[in-house]
């Protein structure tokens, strides 16, 4: 049903929930791939260097750690995994990956650790629910 699932990471507790639904899912449905997405804001060009490449160089640290421990939680499934970073507004992007990818399947958490996390109009994930080319499970 569901060959190519994208999850989609930030970092937070609902993410880490997002992790261990997908991988659930992929040990049961056997998907051909599982791909893994974290998302970081762009960095804005008026820092200027040396300071732009201090903030990419934190970012994507930051990045590479939240990617490293979700991949270390899905553990084996039957299926490639694949993973990648991004730079650009969170839900415009993951949009973007699944259209490219193909995704039959989005999953992510339902808040995450953006700045209005705490709001439900504008989050990530509502915007990704509108405007996601495949379905959308959202996990708490």
């Amino acid at each position: 049903m569901f060959e190519r699932i994208l999850l989609a990471v930030d970092g937070s507790e609902h993410a880490l929930h997002a992790t261990k639904k997908a991988a659930e899912l992929a040990r049961v449905m056997k998907p051909k791939e599982l791909r893994v997405v974290v998302v970081y804001d762009p960095i804005p060009i008026y820092l200027g260097e040396p300071n732009m490449q201090i903030a990419i160089t934190s970012r994507k640290g930051e990045a590479e750690s939240i990617l490293e421990k979700a991949i270390a939680e899905i553990g084996e499934v039957p299926c490639e995994v694949q993973s990648g970073i991004l730079e650009g507004e969170p839900a415009e992007a993951i949009i973007e990956v699944s259209n490219t990818r193909k995704s039959d399947l989005i999953i992510m958490g339902s808040r995450g650790l953006g700045r209005l996390a705490g709001l439900v109009l504008g989050s990530t994930s509502q915007k990704v629910v509108a405007h996601a080319p495949c379905p959308v499970l959202i996990v708490r």
